[in-house]
């Protein structure tokens, strides 16, 4: 038996459908694993084809794509390079799996089946493949490898049974999406299944966007006390080798790379500029087109397009109206100039006078209201959409999850959009992001190095301005309280009478809880955005919009 190897591990961000594409990045890294003197390298789950992958996978071409794919990447196995732990899905028998493939010396050498298939949440894995049995170890030159496919890793049986059957180190291949909390919990479940079998773990994940999921990386190795013994950076694709020698016995990991931690206000914000480039950059959009109103939505939806895609490909749009304040067009010149995009300023009074000649004689005798506070929204929209379409940049909504949870939002106004970057951030987190935002750029962004709004767009009343002195607070509670009661009904599934319990006032709670509900068949339509917490409208959070269950 040798007694030390090199295990090379590839963050790598696929695209789902992109076989030729994701086959050949895994082959680049192969190349360079080969560079360092790997003699194995491990990739994230699907990486052959992307996830997740829906009901795409179920296309029998699309399985055929891949098939030929893999046996063709298997034969280049027969170089003498690196022999590859490979994450694709895979028909055995009939049936379609989540697999792992031993590809090495030009032949498929092993299989491995995920066993556990999550079906909460944003997975839907048992509607797309069936799962495996239980995994044995796969015997790589002398080393037994516990193969197990992300969720595997999720419970304790698979890792036990691996330990049981003789393995030496545990081999986890993941897709495991990014919430704001989430790689602690993975590191914590990892350290479970460490205490459980007294082994090694070896942990890769995939990075990058995917709709609305982000990938956040954070690949990792645990020694056999549970300890950190290898890290690789969130948010990029990289590849590093691991060393691995016989200890007492026991394999071990000799290489030593520790990272410090990030915060977890530039964990979201890294997310929501990976998730924003991603999505633009795998479906071909020369950039983004967004309403620059000189509120803090706004400017902190223009920060993040502009850290994701650079200056030169963000448009900003103002749109004022009669009730639109010298500070705010103020404030969205002083936004454009602190990030160096272009501004258009395009008044909507006229639209707005259109729909009221148009419409004054059916609405004759009856009072303003809501109807022309949207008229305006929707007057922006259209503007927008219409510059869009004219450039092909990609509109993006700017709204947050504080707004959308209550409805408080224009349906074919200022939810019209392709994406919604905040689609799942709070408000009290937008205020927070901003005010972070404002400290620098983070690792990776393409703006400036300082500010990116003025002090008063953070500290001034939010306010929609579609009549004289409105501020969100004549509809709204403080966002203090919302966001604390949404959290508790949305994220923590409580009942109305347990968030009261909680302190809050009854009348508050019970009036949230309805435009919660009442609000499901806007969220219906709205774009998708990133996804950060535990329970994301759409993929997460699905109630029915005729509804009458009542609290």
């Amino acid at each position: 038996m040798n007694e030390s190897f090199g295990i090379a591990l590839a963050q790598l961000n696929p695209t789902v459908g992109d076989i030729d594409g994701n086959i050949g990045a895994i082959r680049d890294a192969r190349a360079r694993a080969a560079g360092l003197g790997a003699e194995l390298m491990v990739t994230g789950e699907l990486a052959v084809a992307g996830y997740p992958l829906e009901d795409l996978v179920l296309k029998r071409s699309f399985q055929k794509g891949i098939e030929a794919a893999v046996k063709a990447f298997t034969a280049e196995t027969a170089d003498g390079g690196p022999a590859v732990l490979l994450g694709t899905p895979w028909r055995v028998e009939g049936k379609l799996y989540n697999a792992a493939l031993l590809l090495d010396d030009g032949k498929i050498c092993a299989v491995t089946l995920k066993h556990e298939l999550p079906n909460y949440g944003v997975f839907d894995e048992k509607r797309v493949f069936a799962a495996g049995e239980l995994p044995k170890p796969v015997e790589f030159r002398g080393v037994r490898l516990g193969v197990m496919i992300c969720e595997d890793m999720w419970v304790p049986r698979v890792a036990g049974k691996l330990a049981a059957d003789g393995t030496d180190i545990l081999v986890v291949l993941n897709g495991s999406p990014f919430e704001f909390d989430k790689p602690g919990v993975r590191a914590g479940l990892a350290r479970d299944r460490v205490g459980e079998t007294g082994l090694p773990v070896i942990y890769v994940n995939l990075v990058g966007g995917q709709d609305e999921l982000v990938f956040d990386g954070n690949s990792f190795v645990l020694d056999a006390n549970g300890d950190f013994a290898h890290q690789m950076k969130p948010w990029d694709e990289d590849l590093q080798l691991t060393e691995w020698r016989v200890r007492d016995a026991s394999w071990g990991c000799a290489t030593s790379v520790l990272l410090p931690g990030i915060s977890e206000l530039e964990a979201i914000y890294r997310a929501l500029v990976t998730g924003l480039r991603d999505y633009v950059e795998k479906n071909g959009f020369p950039g983004v087109v967004l309403g620059l109103s000189g509120g803090i939505d706004s400017a902190l939806s223009a920060a993040i397009a502009v850290d994701a895609l650079g200056p030169e490909r963000v448009k900003m749009i103002a749109m004022p109206s009669p009730y639109t304040s010298r500070e705010s067009i103020e404030d969205a010149e002083q936004i454009s100039d602190l990030l160096g995009a272009s501004l258009e300023s395009i008044s909507i009074e006229p639209a707005m006078q259109a729909f009221q000649s148009m419409l004054g004689g059916m609405f004759a005798g009856r009072d303003a209201d809501a109807t022309e506070e949207n008229i305006q929204a929707r007057a922006r929209a259209v503007t927008l959409m219409a510059v869009s379409n004219k450039f092909g940049d990609m509109l993006l909504t700017t709204g947050n999850k504080s707004e959308m949870s209550v409805g408080y939002a224009t349906i074919y106004g200022d939810m019209c959009g392709g994406y919604s970057v905040l689609k799942d951030v709070y408000k009290m987190t937008v205020f927070a992001l901003s005010r972070w935002r404002n400290g620098g750029c983070p690792e990776g962004g393409l703006g400036p190095g300082g500010p990116v709004m003025p002090e008063r767009v953070i500290t001034k009343p939010p306010s929609a301005e579609l009549k004289p002195d409105q501020t969100d607070q004549d509809t709204l509670p403080p966002y203090e309280d919302l966001d604390a009661i949404l959290g508790a009904l949305v994220e923590g599934e409580r009942s109305v009478a347990e968030v009261v319990k909680a302190g809050y006032d009854e009348a508050t709670v019970r009036r949230i809880w309805r435009m919660l509900d009442m609000a499901e068949y806007k969220r219906r339509q709205a774009p998708p955005g990133v996804k950060i917490s535990h329970r994301a409208f759409g993929r997460d959070r699905r109630y029915p919009i005729t509804n009458r269950f009542t609290f």
